[in-house]
């Protein structure tokens, strides 16, 4: 489990429908091409911050266009976790909060919606964040979500990488790189290059931290 200085969101880059428009013409393809320019390009944790506030916006107005699908309450957990990440700190809770209602929301909806990314979500945030009383977290429920979120989908790079990432914190390092690599030989996604590449990158520094733990 994680302290609140140790919290890192690190939001997943999901597959999308183009077919959801807000009021202002933004489809989850353009939600998740910005929160990639933000996530990967987006310079320090102030500028990010800023960036992924006014996407919000953007992504609630998804919601409120389509308040029965599941995929808009998923961005929109998705770039509050990722500005709960680059907030930091107690003034991250909130932010975090309002993610795991939404994540649960698409849930009940559709807990399959995006390939079981509402469950990878959610499980990354039960990991992350502290326990009581602090604020919510569990790796028991942590670990559940992602187990079944890999269930859904085996071979994708977010629900190993994200996995993976869960039992390096455990200490299980074997298994941790076993995942990894999982992550690592995921089929790669020719329309989101910026995002594959960036979590190669993050993809690559794990298994760095795993290699060492077991030397």
């Amino acid at each position: 489990m994680k302290t609140i200085t140790q919290w890192l969101f690190v939001a997943l880059l999901l597959p999308v429908s183009a077919s959801v428009f807000s009021a202002t013409g933004h489809t989850l393809n353009d939600i998740q091409h910005q929160w990639a320019q933000i996530n990967y390009r987006g310079g320090g944790a102030e500028d990010k911050v800023e960036a992924f506030r006014a996407l919000l916006t953007e992504a609630q107005q998804l919601v409120d266009a389509e308040p029965d699908s599941a995929e808009p309450y998923i961005w929109l957990g998705i770039v509050q976790s990722s500005t709960a990440g680059a907030k930091g700190g107690l003034g991250a809770l909130k932010y975090a909060k309002m993610a795991k209602k939404n994540f649960e929301k698409a849930m009940k909806i559709n807990e399959n919606a995006l390939q079981g990314s509402a469950m990878t979500s959610l499980g990354v945030l039960y990991h992350k964040v502290p326990g009581w009383p602090i604020a919510f977290g569990s790796d028991k429920k942590a670990e559940m979500l992602l187990k079944h979120a890999l269930s859904v989908n085996p071979e994708g790079i977010d629900p190993n990488y994200f996995y993976a990432e869960f039992l390096f914190d455990e200490g299980e390092y074997q298994q941790a790189l076993e995942y990894a690599n999982r992550a690592e030989s995921a089929p790669a996604r020719s329309d989101r290059p910026l995002a594959d590449e960036g979590r190669q990158k993050e993809i690559a520094h794990l298994k760095q931290q795993i290699v060492a733990k077991r030397h």
